[in-house]
Order: C-alpha cells, then structure tokens, then sequence
C-alpha cells in the first residue's frame, strides 16, 4: 500500500516492514505499516473492540475515536512515530503503535532512543497471538530506527497485555506507579527472547499444517459432472478413504435441482453451504482459482489445496500469478498447498483423509513424507505400498509457493503419529531455517532427505527460491552437521525409512551376519566394510538351515553383547527334487519375529533372494503398516525340505574382522547410555501412543540385495551416533575470550570499510589481514615485497635464514606447481640464484610480485577458510592443500558458530585425515592446534558478519604448532539476516 502525497516524502513507505505472519492457531495474517489511507479502516475496527479493551488502552471509557485522533493515528513519519496493523480480509484486527519520548516523556526525535508502545487487538481475535506478532515486528521496526528501549503504561487489571511483555523474554524492569504499572523493555534480542520466538514460530506453524491435514469438513471445487477429472478423483478418493468429516462437491457448472453427487452434497459455491467448511481441493484451471479463492476466503475456509496448473511452472507471466495467489490466500487468513500439488493425505483414524490423485490411500503408520513432485509422490507411494509400510501423512506440495518443507518439519517434530520424516526436495527456499529445524527434528526422530536438482543452475520450474553460491556437497555436508540423513535416491530413502521406522537405533557399528547362503553372506560382509561397519565374520547355517535354525541363530546373535546389529541373509531352500521352494516365506518370517519378540534393542535386516511372501510376512507385525490375518504353520509342525547339502554345524566364512579404516583419534564422545529403541517404539518412554499394528514385534525390513541394506544400515549407525553426541552439545572453549580482542576487530572493520568506494566491500591488503587476524589470536607469518635481488637480499637479512622466495601473482598463487615457489634458502647466494631462475623461468618481478618470508617448521600443508553464503549462513571449510584435494573435492565443512566438537569434526571428515595422523609411519600433526585456529576463525566470523570472506592458505601443521603462511580477507556490508529477524513467511 502507498503512502499519500500527506506523508513526509523524505521517509518513504517501508514496504520491507510489510510480513505475512502465522498466528497461534494456525491461521495467518498480513502486519503492514498504517498509512493514511486507514482512517475508515481504523475506525471501523474501532467499533468492534469491547468497552473493556478501550479501557484498557485509554485508561478511561472511550466510546469512539475523534477525528483529531483518527489523524494522529493514521499520520506516521516513520521514524519517530509508527503504527503498524494485522490485517485479515484487508480489515484491521490489531494495531500498535509507538511514539518516540525524551527523558521526561515528552515527543522527541533522535537521538532519543526510547518509545512508549501501545497496543489493541480486537476481542474477537484476542488469545490468537496478534499482540505477540505485533511486539516482535514494531520491536524490530524500533531498532531499526535506533530506539533501543520500550516504555508502557499498564492497568494492573490488564493482565493479558502483562503477559505479552512479561512472555517476549525481552530484559524487563517493572514498577508501580499512579496505579499502573510501568513497564520497560531492553529490545536489544536475548537469547531468551530469540527461544521465545521460535518456540512460537514453532507452534504456529505446526499447527497450521495440522489444520490442513486434520479438517472437519472437505469442499472439493471443480467436481466435474460426469466421471473423471482431478475433481472428481479426489473426490472418489476422499470417499474411498472413509474420511470421517463431511464433505462437498462444489462446482458453479451444476444443475440447479442436482442434491448430490456420488453420495455427498452438491452446491454451486460455497454460500450455498450451511457449515464452515475447512479446507477446499481447487481442481478448477486457473484462470478460474482466483474467484475460487476469493469465496473461500469470503467463507472462512481455514487452508486450500491448489491442484491447478499453469502457474510458476509456466515461466514469469505464471510466477506473478503465483505469487498473487498466495498474496490473496494469505490476506483471508489462508495457507496453501500447491499450486500443482498432487494432494494431500493424513492416515490418523480418527481423520483418515485421502485429499489426492492416488488412487489408493496407503496404510497407517509412522512415516511422514513430504515431497515436491508429484511424480516422486507416486513412486514413492507405490513403493512404500508394495514394501507393506504405511504412512502416518503425506504432502506433495507442487511449486510449494507457501506451506514448505520447513512447515512439515514443524509439524513433523509434533505429531506423535509420525516416527520419521522423509522429505524429497527440489529446492529449499530458507536453507538456514532448515538446517535449524532439521536439527531439532532430529535430536528426536530421524529426517531423511533426497535432494534434487542438485546441480547449479538447475532449479526446478516453479521454485523461486535465493540464489545460493555454495556447491551441493557443501549442502550436504551441513545437512549431515544437523543430523539429516541424506541419501541421493528415493530407493535409498525408502530403505532407510523402513529400516528407521520399525527397528531400534544401534548402539554402534558392529554387525553379525548370519544366513544359509555362503556367498550372500560374504557380499554383506564386503558392504559392510565399504560402508565404514564392522562387521563379524558371517555364520554360515548352511543351506540345509531350518527356520528354527534361523531364529535360534538370532536369538543368540541378539543376546550377544560384541554386536550392534544384525542381518540375516536368506536364499530359497531347494527341495529334493532340486527344485527351490520358494513358499516358505511366511514361516522363516515367523521364525524370525520369534527371536526379535523378547525386545531386543538391536537393529534387524533382511537380506533375501527370491523367496515368495517374506516381504510381506515381515511387514505383517509392522509399525508401520496395519497387520493382515494369516495363518502361519509353526515351523516345529511343518515338513522340513531335504537337501543333498551338507548339514554340518554352522560356520564362519570370513577372516578375521580387521580394524575398520579410520581417519585418525575420533573426538571423545559422552559417555551416554547405549541408543535403546527409536522414537515412536514400545520402549521410548516419550513417544506417542502406537497405532494398533503396533501390537507385535517390530517390523523387520527386507531387501532384495545386500547392499541396499547395509546401506540403510550404516545410515542408521551415523544418526545413532549423532544422537548420542546432540545429546551433549559441544561448547566453544572459554580460554579464547581471553585472546580475543573484539572491540579492537570490530573498530578495524569499521575503518577499513569507512575507505571503501566500492559499496559492496574490499579485499585487505597482506598487513591489514595480518592486523585484523591478529585481534583473534590468528598470527600470519610476515612477507616482505622483493621486486628486484637487492631487496629480496635485504628483506631476507631482516627475516633471518632460511627463507622462501615466491610470488604472489594471482595467476600464479599457491601454484607451487608451476615453479613459482623456492624454498630453504640459506645464504645470499642461494637467494640471488633463485631470484634469476624464477624471473627467467616466469616473468619480470612485475609481473610476478615475489615476496620473501622465514621459512616455517615442515609439516602438513591445509588450506582453511571461512565465507558468508546469503542464503546458507556462514560456512567453515577444511581439507589438505593442493591440486588432488582440490580435484577431488576434499573438502569439510560445518555451519558457524563452530563448537570443539565441530572442529575435531571437521579435520577427521575429509577422506585424506589420515594424513594428519601419521599416516604410513609419518609424525601426527598437532591437531589441537588446528582445531583452536579453526575456532578463532569461526569466531571472527561469527562476531563480525562483515567479514564475508577468509582464506587461510596455506596453513603448515606441524607436530607441535602451526604457521599461516598466508591470508586473504574480503569485508563488505553483511547480509540480511532474516532468521534473526521477526517471524514472518517467505515470499518466493
């Protein structure tokens, strides 16, 4: 909205303040500053707040508001006087308002850095957090604006407004004075008020997921007449499910006198209905949803399923039709799935919504999924289905023009149904709110993620999302930091969904392997070890094995303390005929979840050719999918096959289980209790009540190749370990605030910054990066220019021999490769020697710009850096210096603030660690002091966000210190942060 000529033009509207926001209840709302044009807006909600509210606000009975207070209201600067207002439908349902104040209370201007605030909310949305949304977004407005303390008058009746101060978690004082209470707030963020936040960012938009998939009444609009069509498909899907709220079949096209269709209601708009209506399917084309939207909204309809096309998928005429579709849901208080979704569906009992294109609805279980094609919505559907596992929800969000997967996060981490979370992602749109979602999520059920469109430049149709400059396997990296398990297919996401949601976690990478096929068990012993496990030598049961020889083998393999897991591997039994009975799946099954019923608290797998209904009668006692009658002979009354095989004892056909590979010294982790049973599982104490297919054991995943479950598996040993290392969360050390000079850094940037033409920064000169690093403990080796042998000579003489002579051309730097590098000089002549061989073999000293520096103790070169991603935050790296580190793309990462643990993290993730700990007889290197430098420089980046970018290059690590050879440093305005900011949803 634009201000009027009235308003002073030197203080534009703010449209940066404008924010789309989810209240407490799930709903949403638009906060925008008040402009003159609200005079008949704010009168009208004037004249809907209760006598009592206008008490409250005016401490005397204020029947109406006066035209000289509807100016005053209604007529800001901006600056030193600003009201915003929450708007649904486009009519107010709170405001605030503050006005800038000197020491005496009086109207001032800055550099006054006080305000007293104000707030009203209209009674009938009283309870649903507007004045809490309010606080947060005129708070940051204030700072904006230099204000730095909140002052307001409160009855001491009101005790609703007393609770929104007392509750932001904002540093308060508070006093009584005239019969009110007196209130003042620091508005400086706290790390209370930050919690505070999020916990309600956290609420609100779990719970406006949980309206989309928990209705009580579903509208499907563009019900076509006649069968077939995506109307009404879902509507014959929604049938199908046995969704137990009403439902309607809309369609302006219908007959007059038509009642019904297929059984439900038939109306022609939404007025026609006399019930509220939550949520509404569009399946109408899309020149037709904006009018299908505008009577939702006019109707109160809570959330919408947009199943149209033709949207941001079309290209840029599409995506302004799609931001102007979220644009209109939002401003009736409505989210969106879609547009081009494929559906939605909630398996819950007591809803069991089936609002999609699939066909059939899939069992109930504990995985939740969430994706952003339809297509993978499919496959992955179908082969869940035929794998016997259930869902607990399912999203398929389209173009995701609003409800993400960051809301399904949210959600996730709430519902008691769900135990995992698979998500497949084409982009995300707030990468940095991900990982702090995924975080928390997975600190108590597992996140499974398959990232598409991994490669720049790739993003799919439809998803407007920041530009990131950071590669996929940084993505990756800091997915992994946050406890995402990311697979790269959908394959191995079903995998490793199965395994997660109907096993426990392992306490550690030991495996046992037992099975009836020789050959089959050494293939999973070789997985095993090409996957980091540690596996047992495989027991052999011979062919000839029993089902009762299976569960007795692990019974014992179960109650054996030197194993973690197991995997039990399965080939058909061939009969005397020689022919393979493949139909004695249904017993091993039962054989099987026998040996695991006594609770075991160990992961179970199954590795099988080719034996007919073992799959399935493995899922039969699932937790995650509803169990099917079946009668099982028990294996002691069923005739044994014979075989001409040998059937001796069992045996081992491995050698002895060699060390697994190792990095070097892990970091000490806590000593916590072993990882009993997954979240949701009898044993977890906090989980939520089972579903009824719960009843039995556990259900025990089957695969078809041994690969695929080890794979799982290993996926399964890293997050238990992630676990039990989130559980105690690493710390940064205290002796670095004694070496750290802040102010000093902060003062540095400031003026350095103050002398840049460029308004998007500058690199530093060799001595201003040495000066600034040193404010951090971070000491860089001093260089001295050589630009012709005499100085080189002198500047050696100054340095002390040995030196190194090199240059410092862009082309040429850290290309030792290319000659430009002599080292251990140790006299004159030596110098004067290379300084000839280097100009003749390279360039003139012009061109090449050598520098002399002391020669550093021998060790192991590195390369460290630190840079500032818009959309991912700021990142640390790690990994070897040089041109096969490089080429290979060996190279760690972690998120900043960087923790000890990060740092011990990061030098043991790269696969060339070994390097640092002795490889092949060579001296370790002193690794505590490359984790205290990657520490500092985490904190340099983290205090000073205008620090976009540090190169440390090359780092010597030697046995004992290390020595930075050379730096670079890049300052310039810091980006926005907008996780830091108010609570808001994008706007893509």
């Amino acid at each position: 909205m634009e201000p009027t000529p009235e308003q002073s033009p030197h203080h534009a509207y703010p449209d940066h303040w404008e924010a789309d926001v989810v209240l407490r209840d799930g709903g949403t709302a638009r906060i925008r500053p008040i402009t003159t044009d609200d005079a008949e807006r704010l009168v009208s909600f004037y004249e809907q707040v209760s006598d009592e509210s206008k008490y409250y606000r005016f401490f005397a009975p204020y029947p109406r508001l006066s035209d000289r207070d509807v100016h005053r209201f209604t007529h800001h600067d901006y600056v030193d006087r600003v009201g915003l207002a929450v708007t649904i439908g486009g009519e107010f349902i709170g405001t605030v308002r503050y006005d800038r104040i000197n020491d005496q209370g009086r109207p001032a201007s800055a550099p006054a850095d006080e305000a007293e605030v104000a707030f009203l909310v209209q009674d009938a949305h009283q309870g649903r957090g507007v004045a809490s949304a309010l606080l947060e977004h005129i708070a940051a407005v204030a700072r904006e604006r230099g204000i730095r303390r909140f002052a307001a008058e409160v009855l001491p009746a009101n005790n609703k407004m007393i609770k929104v101060f007392r509750d932001g978690g904002y540093t308060q004082r508070r006093s009584f004075e005239d019969g009110s209470v007196h209130l003042t707030l620091d508005l400086e963020p706290t790390e209370k008020s930050l919690a505070v936040q999020r916990g309600r960012e956290q609420r609100a938009e779990a719970r406006s997921v949980q309206r989309l998939l928990a209705p009580g009444s579903v509208a499907v609009i563009g019900t076509g007449r006649t069968p077939g069509g995506v109307g009404r498909t879902v509507l014959r899907n929604l049938l199908a499910s046995g969704y137990t709220g009403r439902t309607y079949a809309v369609n302006r096209a219908f007959d007059e006198g038509l009642a019904t269709l297929d059984g439900v209601p038939a109306h022609r708009s939404l007025g026609e209905i006399d019930e509220q209506v939550d949520l509404a399917v569009i399946a109408v084309p899309a020149h037709r949803v904006p009018e299908a939207v505008a009577d939702c909204g006019e109707h109160g309809v809570q959330g919408l399923v947009v199943l149209s096309a033709g949207y941001a998928e079309r290209g840029a005429e599409g995506r302004e039709l799609q931001r102007e579709l979220v644009r209109q849901a939002r401003s009736y208080g409505m989210r969106i799935i879609g547009p081009n979704a494929f559906g939605i569906i909630n398996t819950a009992e007591s809803v069991r919504l089936n609002a999609s294109l699939a066909p059939e609805s899939p069992a109930r279980g504990r995985i939740g999924l969430f994706t952003q094609s339809g297509a993978i919505g499919i496959a992955l559907l179908s082969g869940l289905h035929r794998r016997g596992a259930g869902l607990s929800s399912f999203i398929s969000a389209g173009n995701r023009a609003d409800v993400s997967g960051n809301d399904f996060l949210q959600y996730s981490f709430e519902d008691p149904d769900t135990d995992v979370a698979l998500l497949y992602l084409e982009s995300l749109g707030n990468p940095r709110k991900f990982n702090r979602l995924a975080r928390r999520t997975a600190a108590v059920k597992p996140v499974v993620v398959v990232k598409g469109a991994r490669h720049s430049g790739s993003t799919p149709p439809g998803h407007a999302v920041p530009v990131s400059r950071i590669p996929d396997a940084t993505v990756s990296a800091l997915m992994r930091q946050a406890g995402v398990i990311r697979v790269d297919t959908v394959t191995e996401m079903v995998d490793a969904g199965l395994l997660l949601a109907g096993q426990p976690l392992p306490a550690g990478p030991r495996v046992a392997i037992l099975g009836n096929s020789e050959s089959l068990g050494l293939l999973t012993y070789d997985a095993c070890l090409a996957e980091g496990l540690r596996p047992r030598p495989p027991i052999d049961l011979t062919t000839a094995a029993s089902p009762q020889d299976f569960r007795d083998a692990l019974a014992e393999a179960l109650a054996d303390g030197t194993c973690d897991a197991v995997i039990v591997t399965a080939i058909p039994w061939v009969g005397e005929n020689g022919e393979a009975e493949t139909g004695d799946g249904q017993v091993l099954a039962a054989a099987l979840h026998k040996a695991v019923a006594g609770g075991s608290a160990k992961p179970v797998a199954v590795v099988h050719v080719e034996i007919g209904g073992l799959a399935e009668a493995l899922a039969a006692a699932s937790s995650t999918a509803a169990p099917r009658p079946r009668t099982v002979t028990p294996a002691a009354d069923r005739p044994r096959a014979a075989t001409t095989l040998s059937t001796g004892q069992a045996r081992s056909t491995a050698p002895a289980t060699p060390a697994a590979p190792e990095a070097g010294p892990a970091p000490e982790a806590p000593t916590t209790p072993p990882m009993r049973p997954g979240p949701g599982s009898p044993a977890d104490p906090q989980a939520g009540p089972a579903p009824e297919a719960a009843t039995g054991p556990g259900r025990i995943p089957a695969y078809p190749a041994a690969e695929r479950a080890v794979r799982a598996l290993a996926e399964a040993v890293k997050y238990a370990q992630w676990r039990r290392q989130a559980a105690v969360p690493g710390k940064i050390p205290e002796f670095l605030d004694d070496t750290i000079d802040e102010p000093g850094a902060a003062a540095l940037i400031e003026a350095q910054l103050a002398t840049a033409p460029d308004p998007r920064g500058r690199p530093l000169t060799h001595d201003e990066a040495r000066e600034l690093l040193g404010r951090y403990g971070i000491a860089v080796r001093p260089t001295l220019p050589a630009p012709d042998p005499e100085a080189a000579v002198a500047a050696a003489t100054r340095l002390g021999y040995p030196v190194a002579l090199k240059t410092t051309a862009p082309h040429l730097r850290h290309r030792a490769d290319l000659g430009g590098v002599r080292l251990d000089i140790a006299d004159e002549e030596a110098l004067r020697r290379a300084y000839g061989e280097l100009t003749d073999l390279l360039g003139k000293p012009a061109e090449l710009l050598p520098v002399v520096q002391a020669m550093a103790p021998r060790g192991v070169d590195t390369v460290v850096r630190a840079s500032i991603d818009a959309a991912a935050g700021a990142v640390l790296s790690f990994g070897l210096a040089g041109a096969p580190s490089e080429l290979l793309g060996d190279t760690a990462h972690r998120l900043v603030p960087a923790t000890d643990r990060d740092a011990a993290e990061l030098i043991r993730s790269i696969r060339a660690a070994p390097v640092l700990f002795g490889w092949r007889g060579s001296a370790p290197v002193d690794t505590a002091a490359l984790e205290e430098l990657l520490l500092r420089l985490s904190r340099l980046v983290d205090d000073h966000p205008e620090v976009v970018s540090v190169a440390l290059e090359p780092v010597v690590v030697a046995p004992h210190g290390l020595t930075v050879l050379g730096a670079s440093v890049r300052l310039a305005p810091p980006p926005a942060r907008s996780d830091l900011g108010p609570r808001r949803l994008p706007n893509y």
